[in-house]
């Protein structure tokens, strides 16, 4: 049976094994599997590793896709530059330690499921609420597509940094690309959602939230009301483990 799994903690409510477990079903890969490892600390890794020889690649969730890099071997440039991983790659020699190298494929799949929706005379400068391992992707695409950006935290800790408290009509107006990287309003707190100033947003708006469950979180809620353009995080999802697969899938 060939392994594949997913590392974080907790995993109660996983889009990734379901959504793997399904391709391999419905693919006809009926000897693989996609397992959750629920850890409490990011030093079980090269354990779950070894107890698991069949174990070919595994991604990486909250609150891991940092602390993961210190345990790989090897990184690749964009997740190196960004120092955030989501995908590891596990290669396995005869009579040799556990290989194991690092990707980021919440780039790909943020960029492919923004792209349709941005207009370039429209959206040049972007909002990013939260600053974990997501805001990292979300601020390499940005920065590719030369959309300037600010993150925004309970504590700035840079000057392209601003705290909630600093978002007024002005920023919200300039900036007509808000992306929520944080898990507020992720099930079952459906009823918390990031605090902006949401009476400025407007039809020029286009709200970004990675959360996926619930489909509609409140922030998407919010700027629906206002008349922007509501993206979740569903698609970015399913297109960052395709990507994944591919990884796990290329030639050592």
């Amino acid at each position: 049976m060939t392994l594949y799994g997913l590392i974080g903690y907790p995993l109660s409510h996983s889009f990734s094994q379901s959504y793997f477990r399904n391709k391999f079903k419905n693919e006809g890969y009926l000897k693989h599997d996609y397992l959750n490892f629920s850890i409490r600390s990011i030093a079980e890794v090269r354990e779950i590793v070894d107890k698991h020889p069949k174990l070919e690649g595994f991604n990486v969730t909250i609150p891991y896709k940092e602390l993961i890099i210190k345990y790989l071997d090897d990184i690749d440039d964009a997740a190196r530059e960004i120092a955030a991983v989501n995908t590891v790659k596990i290669i396995r020699r005869e009579n040799k330690k556990a290989y194991l190298k690092g990707y980021n494929t919440d780039i790909y799949g943020f960029e492919k499921s923004l792209k349709p929706f941005l207009t370039t005379s429209l959206h040049k400068q972007a909002l990013i609420l939260g600053n974990g391992g997501a805001s990292k992707a979300v601020a390499y695409v940005l920065k590719k597509r030369n959309i300037d950006y600010k993150l925004v935290s309970r504590e700035p800790i840079s000057n392209l940094s601003i705290s909630y408290n600093q978002i007024d009509k002005t920023i919200v107006n300039s900036h007509t690309l808000i992306i929520n990287t944080t898990p507020l309003g992720m099930f079952p707190h459906i009823n918390h959602f990031p605090k902006i100033p949401y009476q400025y947003i407007n039809t020029n708006h286009i709200l970004f939230d990675l959360v996926y469950n619930p489909p509609k979180t409140k922030f998407l809620e919010l700027g629906e009301v206002k008349g922007a353009t509501i993206i979740n995080g569903h698609k970015m999802l399913i297109y960052q483990a395709e990507k994944a697969w591919e990884i796990f899938n290329y030639p050592n």
